[in-house]
């Protein structure tokens, strides 16, 4: 995935302006995003989940508010699956020039299917499962009586696998390809070469990995921000902050008054400006805000 906003840069009148880059054949072009108030930067607190007092989460109009949760790798580090930034991750060993741009796939396609078929093996694994990050976000997802969007920059299916109804991949699924000639999206599984054909128009050499690459828009970009605006508590999970347009998620949230909570191994670039933040191993943070989160809904029966 690529840097498609351009890093803050200040605004007239205060605050932070984010620009959108569009790609296109005659160079990038930029189209403002929105003005961001200037956010103070507070200490992430680790102590005890917020949610021991419940009364801030439900402050917003006495109602149960509906929650944006956002997922990167870091959720599924723990079912067997490499990170990408970390000092042993998968960008240490490969250069994502070569395997995670429009211009490397232009290059060596033979190269960038490999790497991507290596990956739809890793996750075929028998071992590689969901682990209970996955399976609490799942219930959640079930169980919580108001909306809940869950956002996740992971290609993998382990959220699927999980019971998750529908987390949108913003960055794409490893198991689909997609045609450049008609543009159609497709179950794939298997390995994926320059041999085989589009099941959908027959084109040959078109298919390449439904992922959306440095230099390409993440997916449903709209949906996400309406979702951000509207909802009262954001939780970001295992995600580095580095990497943007999901890097300002908690900024365009906490703007509209969520409540806004990091659950990640260690602090992220931009831990500073949750309200809250749990680090530590996310099969135990991740279940542990769960529990409390449910357990803070008034009159909430579970059902299994």
């Amino acid at each position: 995935m690529s840097d498609n906003l351009s890093r803050a840069r200040p605004a007239a009148g205060g605050g932070l302006m984010l620009r959108e880059r569009r790609e296109g054949w005659g160079g990038a072009t930029f189209r403002p995003l929105g003005r961001w108030a200037p956010l103070r930067r507070l200490p992430c607190r680790v102590a005890s989940f917020f949610l021991s007092n419940p009364g801030p989460l439900m402050s917003r109009a006495s109602a149960i508010p509906s929650l944006v949760l956002l997922t990167g790798a870091g959720i599924s580090r723990e079912s067997g699956l490499d990170t990408f930034r970390d000092a042993d991750g998968v960008w240490s060993r490969v250069r994502l020039e070569d395997v995670a741009t429009p211009e490397g796939f232009e290059r060596d396609p033979v190269k960038v299917h490999a790497f991507y078929n290596a990956r739809r093996h890793g996750l075929r694994d028998p071992e590689v499962v969901p682990n209970a990050a996955h399976l609490a976000l799942a219930r959640l997802e079930r169980l919580w009586p108001a909306e809940v969007l869950l956002v996740t920059q992971n290609i993998d299916d382990l959220h699927e696998r999980a019971g998750s109804p529908a987390p949108l991949h913003m960055h794409g699924e490893l198991l689909k390809a997609r045609c450049a000639a008609c543009d159609a999206v497709l179950p794939w599984a298997d390995d994926l070469g320059l041999e085989d054909r589009c099941p959908s128009c027959g084109a040959e050499a078109t298919l390449r990995p439904h992922v959306v690459w440095f230099g390409e828009m993440p997916l449903e970009m709209e949906r996400i921000e309406a979702a951000l605006t509207a909802c009262g508590v954001f939780v970001s999970i295992g995600t580095s902050g580095t990497v943007y347009p999901a890097a300002g998620f908690v900024s365009l949230a906490r703007r509209a008054g969520a409540r806004t909570v990091e659950l990640n191994l260690e602090p992220s670039h931009g831990a500073s400006l949750f309200h809250e933040c749990h680090h530590g191993p996310a099969t135990g943070v991740v279940p542990a805000f769960v529990e409390a989160l449910l357990a803070s809904a008034p009159g909430l029966r579970e059902t299994e």
